[in-house]
């Protein structure tokens, strides 16, 4: 029987890598978003040591963005 000049397992690997990446992406966006919503002191944020502290507008700025930097990274890959 011919040997096959697909690579399933290096496909695989790969995918689920991609996968890995994009879900810590979202999960980056998400807390971004609340570390912003609470930089910002929104009354539905959830109240935290981080309520009305403009650094984490800039933190939580930056983790979103990486977030989104490395999902889009993660889909040129596949």
């Amino acid at each position: 029987m011919p040997r096959s000049q697909v690579d399933f397992d290096r496909y695989d690997r790969g995918m689920r890598t991609s996968l890995g990446f994009t879900m810590l992406g979202v999960l980056l966006i998400g807390a971004g978003l609340v570390w912003i919503a609470q930089g910002l002191d929104l009354a539905w944020a959830p109240r935290s040591f981080m309520s009305a502290d403009r650094t984490w507008i800039f933190l939580g700025a930056v983790a979103a963005l990486a977030g989104a930097v490395l999902i889009g990274w993660s889909r040129q890959r596949t």
